[in-house]
C-alpha cells in the first residue's frame, strides 16, 4: 500500500521532501501561502515544462517584428500595413497621441484622424497582438482607454475600413475595433513611437 490516496498529488514522503527543500532555500510560511494561492502553481508548472523562464525584471528584451504580416480576423483583409522594422518594447518611447481636436473639441472622424496620423510613427497591429500575448507589459494607466494601432488598416466582411484597438474589458485585456467612418474621442488615443 502506498503513502498517498487517489486524490492527492503527493504523498507524505514527497510533502516532507518539499518541506525540507523550502526550508533549505529560505522559504517562510507566508511564501508557502503565496505559492499555493491563485494560479501561481500553474505558472511554476510552465517553468517546469520549459515553456517559460525566470528572469529578473527588465532583463528580458521584448522585440516585436513590425515587418511581419499581421493577424487578420476571419473574413477581413488588410487595406494598409505600415512596416516599421524591429521594435524593442520600451514604455519611455511610446506615446499615446490625441489630436488637439479630440482633446479640446470632441470626437474626430476616423478618415480625418488617419490623415493627421499619416506623418507620424504609427504602431501597427503586430504591437497590439504582441501586447495581448504579453499582458504584463501593458501599463495599468491604459485602462479606461481604447489604444488604437493605426499602422494597420483593415477592411471588414462588408468592405468597411476599420482599425483595431487594445482595451481592458473589465477582466482582461482584449482587442476591439472602430470604423474609420466613425468618430474617435479623447478616450481613443493612437499608439505612436516617440
Amino acid at each position: 500500500m502506498g503513502d498517498k490516496s487517489n486524490n492527492e498529488v503527493m504523498g507524505v514522503r514527497q510533502a516532507g521532501e518539499l518541506d525540507h527543500a523550502m526550508a533549505r532555500n529560505g522559504w517562510t510560511p507566508d511564501d508557502v501561502k503565496w505559492l499555493s494561492s491563485g494560479d501561481t502553481l500553474r505558472d511554476v508548472l510552465k517553468l517546469r515544462s520549459g515553456t517559460h523562464v525566470i528572469a529578473p525584471i527588465g532583463s528580458v528584451r521584448h522585440i516585436i517584428d513590425c515587418d511581419a504580416d499581421p493577424f487578420v480576423p476571419e473574413g477581413w483583409s488588410i487595406e494598409e500595413h505600415v512596416k516599421s522594422g524591429q521594435l524593442e518594447w520600451d514604455l519611455a518611447k511610446i506615446e499615446l497621441y490625441l489630436h488637439e481636436s479630440q482633446e479640446n473639441f470632441g470626437p474626430l472622424g476616423g478618415h480625418d484622424l488617419r490623415l493627421f496620423l499619416s506623418s507620424k510613427s504609427m504602431m501597427n497591429a503586430n504591437v497590439l497582438d504582441y501586447l495581448l500575448a504579453n499582458q504584463g507589459l501593458i501599463p495599468e494607466e491604459w485602462k479606461g482607454k481604447a489604444i488604437f494601432f493605426w499602422g494597420t488598416i483593415y477592411r471588414d466582411l462588408d468592405g468597411r475600413l476599420c482599425v483595431r484597438c487594445l482595451y481592458w474589458n473589465g477582466k482582461r485585456w482584449d482587442w476591439g475595433f472602430n470604423y474609420l467612418a466613425s468618430a474617435f474621442d479623447d478616450r481613443d488615443p493612437a499608439a505612436l513611437c516617440k
